[in-house]
């Protein structure tokens, strides 16, 4: 075959590739296609996205630096504020009445100070920083002692779920004041004021409750209180203040400047070591909280999962000393070593308690079985003291009816014809004056000569204290003629008991 005729293509040949060419142009026509769409997506949304978050085309620098500084100094009617503000909030904790508290936070001045500070650290004003640590300090000594006298004097003081909660922070209150404080700061950035942003802010940071619980903690005494309230003003502080740091230096606010650049410098380095102390405990305390919680958390899931759950265990008390790292468990009944491996095994499964060692109390003299040994033993003696009981009655009613015949027998024998029943005298006698509250009767033998003996009729008498005199005399003669006639005597002398 020569070479013109190798590459000599039918025409069905050549159709048949130029279709293929074109399916494949086709196929990339497409894929650029593709391509140009996802690139049109892909910058749709984040213009979007960056219409709908940025917001640093709608900050005001200057006004925000002004706002902030307008309400660092604390004097006048802030500080009249704030310790109203104090005792409402107070009388809330007392009263365990959220409402109240939230009022109390919708009206203190604060924030103004604690926002001072970190404006002040992030535009390098050292001298705005000195009044607003000054003017926080001032707030909290007075937040304090405000609070102090109102628990210490008010007669109504009991520990209240509000006080308690806020004894013990945890990484939920880390939280909240940090991004609290992120929501402040930029609603204070922004053009305008938007005061229910910042009044919900108010009411998720939460410096009011804090203060007045340390204050409730001075004035019971009770340190523990007083220290876990102030830790946790001090990580709603702390987180705050760097909120409105972090937040400034995204925004760029404008660095001061001073005219002597060796003093800028001093100042500059001051702003940065400050910043620096105030994020050093601000991460001790976010990483410590952390990992408490999830220590707390292991350790409840712990229990509710393998003890709780377990029908065979009598769990009646639990203690969780993170210090110490261990775990206290105690149980009724006994234990078996089988089970102390079995638990000891299922708190390794559970990372952050790894560490902690478990100690195993069992009471083996209160197992379920001498448990129920006892209460059988309980019920015997109750059937028995009921029977005692029950013999000591029929005594009781025996001797009673005894005593009835014995005075029956004793009336009967008596050798006056006219005598009469005692215990009916006595009865007939209180029906017939009702203001008696005593009677005796008895024979009395007397003599005026010492010669003739003669024998006299008694009766022994008391009347009701708030009886008058007058009455009682009238009351006396005619228990007399009474008394003459029933015992059919001539003479009866009433004397008083």
């Amino acid at each position: 075959m020569s070479e013109e005729n190798k590459f000599n293509f039918s025409e069905e040949e050549k159709q048949r590739m130029t279709n293929e060419m074109n399916k494949e142009r086709a196929v990339e026509d497409k894929k650029d296609a593709v391509k140009k769409d996802a690139q049109g997506l892909f910058a749709s949304v984040k213009l979007f996205l960056t219409e709908l978050l940025d917001f640093r085309d709608d900050t005001d620098r200057d006004a925000t630096i002004t706002a902030i500084k307008h309400d660092i100094p604390f004097k006048g009617a802030t500080a009249w504020i704030l310790v109203c503000s104090i005792f409402v909030a107070s009388v809330g904790l007392n009263a365990n009445s959220t409402a109240v508290v939230i009022g109390a936070m919708l009206i203190s001045p604060l924030m103004g100070p604690i926002l001072g500070v970190g404006m002040s650290i992030a535009i390098n004003d050292i001298d705005t920083l000195k009044k607003s640590l000054i003017n926080l300090a001032t707030m909290i000594v007075l937040s304090l002692l405000t609070a102090f006298l109102f628990f210490y004097l008010f007669p109504l003081s009991a520990e209240t779920s509000e006080l308690l909660g806020r004894t013990r922070p945890d990484i939920r209150d880390v939280l909240i004041a940090f991004f609290g404080g992120l929501a402040l700061i930029i609603a204070r950035t922004k053009r305008g004021t938007i005061a229910s942003v910042i009044f919900g802010v108010a009411i998720a940071t939460a410096l009011m409750p804090p203060l007045c619980t340390a204050g409730y903690g001075l004035a019971e005494g009770n340190w523990s209180y007083f220290g876990g309230a102030m830790y946790l003003f001090t990580i709603n502080t702390i987180f705050i203040a760097l909120a409105t740091f972090l937040v400034l230096k995204l925004l760029r606010f404008p660095m001061l400047k001073y005219a002597n650049s060796a003093k800028r410098k001093r100042i500059s380095r001051i702003a940065m070591l400050t910043a620096i102390v105030v994020m050093i405990p601000a991460v001790w305390t976010f990483l410590t909280v952390l990992r408490e919680s999830k220590i707390d958390r292991d350790y409840k899931a712990f229990v509710t999962s393998e003890i709780e759950d377990n029908r065979s265990l009598w769990l009646y008390d639990e203690v969780l000393d993170i210090d110490a790292k261990t775990i206290n468990l105690y149980f009724n009944g006994d234990i078996s070593d089988e089970m102390v491996t079995a638990l000891q095994n299922a708190k390794n499964e559970y990372l952050d308690l790894q560490e902690f060692e478990l100690v195993i109390n069992a009471n083996k003299t209160r197992s379920v079985d001498r448990l129920a040994q006892s209460l059988d033993r309980a019920y015997a003696d109750i059937d028995r003291k009921d029977n005692i009981i029950d013999g000591l009655q029929k005594q009781i009613e025996e001797l009673e009816t005894n005593i009835s015949n014995l005075n029956k027998v004793i009336e009967s024998k008596d050798t006056n014809k006219n005598a009469v029943s005692f215990s009916s005298l006595s009865r007939d006698a209180k029906i017939k004056f009702t203001d008696l509250e005593y009677f005796g009767y008895a024979k009395m033998l007397e003599s005026k000569d010492f010669i003739n003996i003669d024998t006299v009729s008694v009766a022994n008498v008391r009347w009701k204290v708030q009886l008058a005199d007058s009455l009682v005399f009238v009351r006396e003669r005619n228990l007399q003629k009474w008394l003459k006639n029933e015992l059919k005597v001539d003479t009866v002398l009433i004397r008083r008991n």
